[in-house]
């Protein structure tokens, strides 16, 4: 994978699906959505790297870069 470790917590996840209108979470849910926004990060990340190399910045993403993604 992408991350070398959780950039959220499991409890964070957890609060996410709560915040969503969950009353009950069950462990194998937020496994699987850390899965998918792990997915969903890299795929952002690869993303927004083309955009940077296109315009000019091989190693730098910066916040646009992240824009322009969205707006795709």
């Amino acid at each position: 994978m992408f991350l070398s470790g959780r950039g959220y917590s499991l409890y964070d996840i957890e609060l996410f699906i709560r915040e969503a209108g969950a009353e009950k979470v069950t462990e194998d849910a937020v496994l699987e959505l850390e899965k998918e926004l792990e997915r969903l990060t890299e795929k952002i990340a690869e993303k927004a790297l083309k955009y940077a190399s296109h315009a000019g910045r091989k190693k730098l993403i910066k916040g646009e870069d992240i824009l322009l993604f969205k707006k795709a």
